[in-house]
């Protein structure tokens, strides 16, 4: 395997990171703005007021997207154990 390959590999897994990663940092990123808002707006500082929706949102990105999200992981996975397979022929 030479270096190519390996820079490419490496390419592939940070960008399958940032896709599974990507949907659950920024629906909590919008919560937690909107939230944030809301509190300099109505100046409450209650701390579960922030906590609580994102932990909702998230649980529901989650529901949503866990299957694709999963499934880019699983492809990624079978690439990689297939590369190893191939190099140990």
């Amino acid at each position: 395997m030479d270096t190519a390959s390996l820079l490419s590999l490496a390419d592939r897994m940070l960008w399958v990171t940032a896709l599974v990663a990507a949907p659950v940092l920024l629906a909590s990123l919008a919560v937690g703005l909107v939230i944030g808002i809301v509190q300099a707006a109505t100046s409450v500082s209650e701390q579960t007021l922030t906590f609580v929706p994102k932990l909702a949102i998230i649980a529901l990105v989650l529901v949503v997207m866990g299957a694709s999200m999963m499934g880019l992981v699983a492809d990624f996975a079978t690439d990689i154990f297939d590369e190893i397979a191939r190099i140990g022929k």
